[in-house]
This record gives structure tokens, sequence and C-alpha cells, in this order.
């Protein structure tokens, strides 16, 4: 036969009444060997009953075939679970036969000529079975080492190391054999605890992390590491990423068990991500009260095609909502939100474009839908962008953020959840005081009406709109350099998912004018997230990608604060959420003072674009005194 055509042939998954063909004529092949054998031993071998006995034997393999449904499987990715099914399917039908077998020869039809037939040999049933068992897994062995031989050859052997050596690390191992579209070869497995050193599993030497050198990898010719270990400390995992990265080595990563178990996800090897490397372990969130809350209401969220929105909105769509309904000024990005998102009641989510500066048009959308809950994300978050253009800032953050939370008392709603950002803490820029000024109205409205008004405040989220990584991603892309503000400055990080769950579980506990603030451990130093991004590239820093230090921005921070020098907190429930405890003593002055930055905002009358933007952020410190402004053009109103 031409190479070419048998190609083909073996690249076409063939029918399965085929494969199960095959395997009754192995099965009938298996018995006609050790029948002889044994019988002509014996000197009591008989062609015409065995033929006729084989007829009993076919009909038992055909029916456990079936039950079993082996002949479904794809026979070149046949691996360790086929074959424990072919056991469970081999002795099926030998217990079948032995039971058969007993019953005969304990009744009156062991005399009878059907009890001839059916009167089989134990041994013969039990040799049987077992080489059977053998062929029919060599048989699919040999089929996928013949088609690996034709398709594979040409393939280079990657050679994997794989960081821990304990049951995640053996899973690691498995799904590395049964890839068959890779020619994988483990070289080792490496722990960095020395208990475990110096010993085999599967075969596979166990060497201590130090062990693994430049010259080793040269040596040994490394491909890439895999991590697979069930602990997942983030300094561990920081320790184990810099030795290998160091080793000019591709990284790989195999999700903890444990974190798939509440989503329901399937095991994978995975590219290393920034996100695994935060410094701290992942926020696990898993409240039924917060479905339960959500549970039968109409849910409003403002923002809804942004970065946290647009996550709230898939997070929100999964529950048993009565009505929800996005809101968002971006046509695109909503048409985005509402393609990507499949909810449960999909005739009961309304997509509106929309701005929540409009208040006759955001008060249309409070009388057709009356929210029981308000979660408000929509504003502006760009610090230099907004630091340019202040009344844009303070008419969306401040302006905006009024009349939903004015919107909210006059028709009732249950709850409002804003979403601001620790940038309101002791402000440096416009953008972050327009935030502590919504805080400050939102917080004054707690006390006005039936309404709870919840306030949720958290750091830099990584991979949203505007944020530091996508901006790295797209400088190394371009092939550097990356450009990074200053040598010292630090952010917290969270991802969206995490701050999604948060402000659901704050929205959940929150029974009104609390500012809940999220434990988000240590701050990260810019200057070591762009390091790691670059060699989770594979590039070394600085031969490779360099990285450029071009000075703060107008009103950025060297560090952010989660909570003001005269703030301290209290506890909650949940150990990684806490209540801010802030002044409202002189709310209502603060209020009074809202309002003239909002009318100032409204109808302004100054014609100098300058003198206006410099009159509407002096109402503003007047209203956050704590606001002194760095690198900016607003430092003379602070003397």
């Amino acid at each position: 036969m031409d190479l070419n055509v048998l190609r083909k042939k073996l690249r076409k998954d063939n029918p399965r009444w085929v494969i199960l063909l095959i395997d009754i004529i192995i099965v009938f092949g298996c018995y006609v060997t050790f029948n002889f054998i044994l019988n002509s031993f014996l000197g009591e071998f008989d062609i015409e009953l065995m033929f006729k006995q084989s007829l009993i034997i076919l009909t038992i393999y055909l029916m456990s075939f079936l039950f079993m449904k082996t002949y479904r499987e794809i026979v070149r990715h046949t691996g360790l679970s086929e074959a424990i099914r072919i056991f469970k399917t081999v002795w099926l039908a030998c217990m079948v036969l032995f039971l058969i077998t007993f019953l005969v020869r304990s009744t009156a039809l062991k005399d009878s000529t059907w009890g001839e037939y059916l009167r089989l040999s134990y041994a013969v049933i039990f040799s049987h079975g077992f080489f059977t068992m053998v062929m029919l897994v060599a048989a699919r062995v040999v089929y996928r080492q013949v088609y690996e031989l034709l398709f594979f050859t040409k393939r280079k052997s990657r050679h994997v190391l794989i960081f821990g050596a304990s049951r995640p690390g053996l899973v690691a191992y498995a799904m590395l054999q049964d890839d068959i579209r890779s020619k994988n070869k483990v070289i080792a497995f490496v722990e960095d605890k020395p208990n475990r050193v110096g010993k085999n599993s599967r075969g596979v030497r166990i060497l201590h992390i130090t062990d693994i050198d430049h010259n080793f990898v040269r040596k040994n010719d490394i491909d890439e590491v895999i991590i697979a270990v069930e602990n997942d400390d983030p300094e561990r995992l920081s320790r184990v990423t810099d030795h290998f990265h160091n080793l000019n080595i591709d990284l790989k990563i195999m999700q903890p068990g444990r974190s798939l178990l509440s989503g329901g996800g399937k095991r994978q090897i995975r590219q290393l991500r920034i996100e695994d490397l935060l410094g701290r372990k992942p926020i696990k969130l898993d409240n039924p009260v917060v479905e339960k809350e959500l549970k039968g209401r109409t849910i409003l969220i403002t923002g809804a095609a942004g970065s946290i929105g647009s996550e709230l909105a898939r997070q929100i769509a999964i529950l048993s909502y009565k009505r929800v309904v996005f809101v968002d000024q971006a046509e695109s990005a909503l048409y985005d939100v509402q393609q990507t998102i499949h909810t449960s009641n999909p005739e009961e989510a309304y997509y509106i474009v929309g701005d929540v500066r409009d208040k006759i048009f955001m008060r249309r959308i409070f009388e057709i839908h009356r929210p029981d809950v308000v979660f408000h994300a929509a504003a502006y978050k760009h610090v230099p962008l907004m630091e340019a253009n202040p009344y844009e800032a303070i008419w969306t953050n401040v302006y905006g953020s009024r009349i939903m939370a004015d919107l909210s008392m006059e028709y009732n709603v249950y709850k409002f959840v804003m979403i601001s950002t620790d940038k309101a803490v002791n402000p440096t820029n416009v953008m972050g005081a327009s935030k502590r000024a919504a805080e400050m109205y939102v917080n004054s409205c707690n006390e006005q009406s039936e309404t709870n008004f919840i306030i949720t405040r958290f750091g830099n989220v990584l991979g949203s709109n505007g944020s530091v990584i996508p901006l790295f991603e797209k400088q190394l892309t371009k092939g550097g350099p990356l450009t990074l503000t200053h040598p010292e400055i630090t952010r917290f990080f969270m991802t969206i998912p995490e701050a999604c769950q948060l402000v659901l579980e704050a929205g959940t506990m929150g029974k009104g004018g609390e500012i809940f603030v999220f434990d988000m451990g240590k701050s990260v130093k810019i200057i070591d997230l762009a390091k790691r991004m670059i060699k989770l590239k594979g590039y070394r820093y600085p031969q490779d990608i360099d990285i450029k230090i071009v000075g703060l921005r107008p009103g950025e921070k060297i560090y952010e604060e989660l909570l003001a020098n005269n703030e301290n907190t209290l506890k909650t429930h949940h150990p990684k959420i806490m209540i801010a405890k802030v002044c409202t003593e002189d709310l209502l002055m603060k209020r009074r003072q809202i309002d003239v930055l909002c009318g100032l905002v409204e109808h302004s009358e100054i014609s100098c674009a300058e003198r206006a933007d410099l009159e509407i952020v002096r109402q503003l410190k007047a209203i956050v005194p704590e606001f002194i402004s760095q690198n900016s053009i607003f430092d003379q109103l602070d003397k």
C-alpha cells in the first residue's frame, strides 16, 4: 500500500462498528489459540465443540463491549484511562462466563446437549481473558505508535522539567504522556523539599531545584518547566519562577485542583500569567447569601461596558434575578457585553446606551424599570487625562454620581453600591479627589432616605482598560522599552473577577453608610512587575528589553493608600473585607458644597477654559481639604 494512502486512512476516524468488529476478531483469535493450546495439551481438543462454544464467548464479549462502550474511543488517543476501561470490560465478560459455567455445572443442565456447549473450561476462560486484555490494549498501542511514527517523527522532542513530585506533578506527567500531538520527554521532577530528592517517581528521577543550573539546562537541552503544585504559596511561587527565569526557560503552570472545584473547570497546562505572580494568594469567595440577596430583584448596572462593570454584568447575569439593566455610553463596548453574556433570563436583560450625567434620561430608566439594586460603576478613572480635563472628571464622577444617588432615593432603591478607588484616599489628583467627593455625597444620602448606600474601595485592577499591564504588553510587542514613571512607584493589584466578587460580597453585607476596603496584600513595585513581564515573554532584562524611567505624570502618586491618615477599620465576617471608619460629622455641609460644585459644572458662565478649570478645582479642594496636587498646574491653588 502506498504510504500516502495509509496516512490518509489513519487520519480519518474509522466508523465505530469497524473498531467493534476488530475487537471481536481479537477475542475470537485469542479464544481459538488458547483453546487449542490447553486442550491439545490435555488431549481433549474438539474443533467442532470449540466453534460452538466460541459463539457463547463472542456473544458475552459483544454485550460487554456494548455496555462499556469501548468501541467509541478514538484509538490513536489511547492512554491509561482507556487501558483501565478495557481491563474492566474483559473482566466483566469473564465474570459472566464464570457464572454461566458455574450454574451449568451445578444443575441438571450439565448432562444436556446445551450444557455441553455452555460448560466452559475455567482455565480457558481465565487464560483467554488475560490474553485478550493484553492483545486489545496492545492493538491500540501499536496503532497509536504507527500513527505517531507516520505523522510526528519530524517533530523535535520537547525536554521538560516538572516542578512538583506530588500528586499534581504526576497528573501533569500523565497529561504530557497522553498528548500525542507533542513529543514530550520528562527529564526530571524538581522539588525544593529535601525529603523527596534522590528518589524516583514513574521511573523519573527527583532533583533539588538547586541542581538545575545553566550547565544542567544546556546538557539536557531543557525546553520548558511545568509548575504543578497544590500549595500555591505566592512567596514560594515567586522564588521558583525567579530561579527558572534566570535560566531563560519557558514556564508553564497547572492550576491546583482545589481552585477548579467551584468553577467546575478542567485541568490544563497553560502559560504562566502575571496574575499568578501577584505576591499573594487569590481571593476566593463563594457566599450563597449573595445570590439570595439578588434573587428576584431588578438590578441596574451603570458603566456596564467598562472593565469592572462588564465583569459585574457577567457574574450577576448567571444569578436568579428578576430583571437586569445594563447602562453605558460606549455603544460598541456595550454591544460586546451583550454578545458575550448568556443570561438565565435573556428576555429580562436590557442593554441601554445612555449617560449617567443626563438626569432626564436616567429618570426615564428608573421610571420604566424600577431597580431594586444599583451598582454604580460609571466613572472616569485615568489620572493624567482627568488632570488635563477636570471639568469632565467632575461632571461624570461627582455630578453623575449625584444624579444616580438622588434618583435611587426618589425611587426607593433597596441598595446603592458605588465603586470607588484607593486614589480617593489623600488624593493628589483631580480624579481621586472627584471620587472622594462622590463618596462624601453618597454617604450623606444614607441618612436622607430608606435606601442603603454602600461604597467599595480598592486598588488597581489587572488587565482593566488603560492599566499598566496592557500598556506593558503593547510595548513588549513593539520590542520595548517599557516605560515607567518612577523606579520606586508601587501599586496594589487585584484581578477583575476578584474585584467584582468583593463588590458583590460588600453589597450583600452592607447595611448602609459603610465604606468597604479590601485587603489586597502587599503593594507591588511596578519595576518588579515590569521585569517579571519581560521574563514571562521570554526576553532578558535589560539585554533584550529595557525599562525607561520617564518621570511622574501630573497628579500621580508614588505610593497608593487604602486608608486615610485619620481612618481606622472594623472587621467583617470576611477576613479580606474591612469597613473604613470615616468622619461623618460635616457631611451635610459637604453635601451643600458639592451642590455648589455641581452648579459650577452645570451653569458655568466663565468664558476662559483655564479659569473655569481653576474655579471648579478650587471648589473641589474646599470639599476635599486633604487634596494636595502633585506635579500639576493646580499646585498654585495649594499655596
